[in-house]
């Protein structure tokens, strides 16, 4: 993963990536400054979520969206999005728990724990069962970093059970979609130091 951090940008989208990545560096600046302290800590735990697709050698279209995800929902904390718009608060966490899950079984496949999507072995129902397991995991670490969060630094963050079960409940939604996406979308690994993946490493069947 070391070879995929540090092999140079090739092509738009590849650069384009990067270019989030310094726009949530920036942000995190911009909040310190203009916001709140709190602000910019929200912000800032963005940043190794943004740095990991780096690693693990990701399609660079899926990079882009998966750190415009990250950033969106992190700055809609800062505008208080999730308050003023009743419906935000369910469209961000199915996005972003949808691509965190997928994120997660890609980190986990570069381990060489799961399959590869690319692979003729990769399967719809495995990628329904492990993306939907894996964002319910994640959203359960995120409702403990609120509680968390509300207990030691700031009473202001809006925690309860039934925001908590609810959150859970459209994050697994959007695991579940996620799978659907994995299975039928071309996010094969780039093998490790190599030119940017436009295409799978190996061809799907049904």
């Amino acid at each position: 993963m070391k070879r995929n951090f540090l092999r140079p940008p090739h092509g738009a989208a590849e650069w384009s990536a990067d270019a989030v990545r310094a726009l949530a560096l920036l942000s995190v600046v911009a909040a310190f400054i203009w916001w709140e302290p709190t602000d910019a800590g929200v912000l800032a735990l963005v940043l190794p979520g943004v740095v990991l697709p780096r690693f693990v050698g990701v399609h660079p279209l899926f990079d882009i969206v998966y750190s415009l995800v990250l950033l969106v929902a992190a700055w809609s904390n800062v505008f208080d999005l999730y308050t003023s718009i009743w419906w935000w608060d369910i469209a961000v966490h199915v996005t972003a728990t949808g691509v965190v899950a997928v994120m997660a079984y890609l980190f986990f496949a570069r381990l060489g724990m799961l399959v590869d999507p690319a692979s003729r072995s990769f399967t719809l129902g495995t990628a329904l069962v492990l993306c939907t397991a894996l964002g319910l995991a994640a959203s359960a670490v995120w409702e403990m970093v609120e509680w968390l969060g509300k207990t030691y630094i700031s009473s202001s963050i809006f925690v309860a059970y039934d925001d908590t079960i609810g959150d859970m409940a459209v994050g697994g939604l959007g695991a579940l979609i996620a799978g659907v996406l994995l299975r039928v979308l071309p996010l094969g690994l780039r093998p490790a130091g190599a030119q940017s993946l436009t295409t799978p490493v190996e061809t799907k069947h049904s």
